[in-house]
């Protein structure tokens, strides 16, 4: 533009070549789209969602898959203990005791919902030594010279513990019924199960529908069992799910989607969803989830649930539309100013005046 001002000096004199200067559409959207982008992130912010990154709200509308991590997301943060059931030579308060004490420093939702059965019944908790806790797959502990195991059906393969033919019904039976097993070993010798049910956020349902609605693709990933994700996944009216997936492989799956052209929002609240977050197009947590989580996501729901989640779609529509607006309201007065200086006489007093009054 400044090249064609002075293109344009010789022949339209000093006052017109200012006014073609004034009608620069770019140094408009200098001022459109902060603002804009400013509203928004306002705007946002007055209905409980903060948006840390505000490319995401562009983003979005390029979003055509949503992946939920289903612990703590779909379901809430922690489930309860509906179940538990002692092997020969043991009792049921015993198998209690071995997993609470085996979980006293753990945090995550498991193991808070077992200490609270624990602290239900009265149960003071020995104290333990040489905690060792694998990711994905159980806590193996001391207590009083015995070696206590505490975790998934796999923690227990790992560790060649058999499972009685009793024990696999009940697994069955409980992942059928959508529920969580854990499992307790003593010495080598399966002593008993705690069988955990997961309460489903009751705004779930009519969020998924809703998403539905959008036409996009929704995804459940877990790293329970195929049964009880199917089922959770069939409830809601899920396109599909992930079952079994240990949390280094989440960020692998979001990777997949996106190797199939796919553009990714992932929402998840927990330790493990940390790198699935930070690898999708679009990240989304929820207020009370775990500090990484909230570290690293793009957009945080601050009512600590999923009833905002919609509304942050719609604000990305609106952005959206907005900078069209912005666009139009940056270029056609240009057009307007540019055609007034070189066409209709006017110098840089209309065309000042036309550019304020257009902004």
């Amino acid at each position: 533009f400044l090249l064609f001002g002075g293109l344009t000096l010789p022949f339209i004199g000093l006052d017109r070549a200012l006014g073609v200067l004034t009608g620069t559409p770019g140094y408009r959207m200098v001022l459109y789209g902060p603002l804009s982008m400013l509203s928004y992130l306002h705007l946002a912010a007055q209905q409980g969602i903060l948006v840390k990154d505000g490319r995401s709200l562009e983003l979005l509308q390029e979003v055509d898959t949503v992946v939920f991590d289903k612990t703590g997301t779909l379901t809430l943060d922690q489930p309860f203990v509906s179940g538990i059931y002692a092997g020969a030579g043991f009792s049921e308060e015993a198998v209690l005791t071995y997993a609470a004490a085996a979980e006293t420093k753990q945090s995550h939702p498991i193991a808070r919902a077992i200490l609270e059965a624990a602290a239900a019944r009265g149960i003071t908790l020995p104290a333990i030594e040489d905690a060792a806790y694998e990711i994905g797959y159980g806590i193996q502990v001391r207590l009083d010279g015995k070696l206590i195991l505490v975790g998934s059906r796999r923690f227990m393969a790992m560790r060649k513990i058999a499972l009685p033919t009793a024990m696999q019904v009940l697994q069955d039976d409980a992942h059928h019924a959508g529920h969580s097993l854990v499992l307790v070993a003593v010495d080598g010798e399966l002593a008993g199960a705690i069988t955990l049910q997961p309460t489903l956020r009751p705004e779930a349902k009519t969020i998924v529908q809703q998403l539905r609605a959008r036409g996009l693709q929704l995804y459940i990933i877990s790293g329970d069992h195929d049964a009880p994700t199917r089922r959770l996944a069939t409830e809601l009216g899920m396109d599909s799910y992930f079952a079994e997936v240990l949390p280094e492989d989440k960020a692998d799956l979001v990777k997949q989607l996106q190797d199939q052209g796919r553009k990714v929002c992932f929402i998840g609240d927990g330790i493990n969803d940390s790198i699935a977050l930070k690898s999708a197009n679009v990240s989304i947590s929820l207020h009370g989830a775990t500090t990484i989580a909230i570290d690293t996501a793009q957009i945080i729901l601050m009512d600590g649930d999923l009833a905002q989640l919609p509304r942050i779609f719609c604000l990305a529509d609106e952005f959206a539309a907005n900078m069209r607006v912005n666009f139009l309201a940056a270029t056609v007065p240009c057009i307007v100013i540019i055609g007034g200086a070189l066409f209709l006489g006017w110098g840089l007093l209309p065309s000042l005046i036309l550019y304020q009054v257009s902004v």
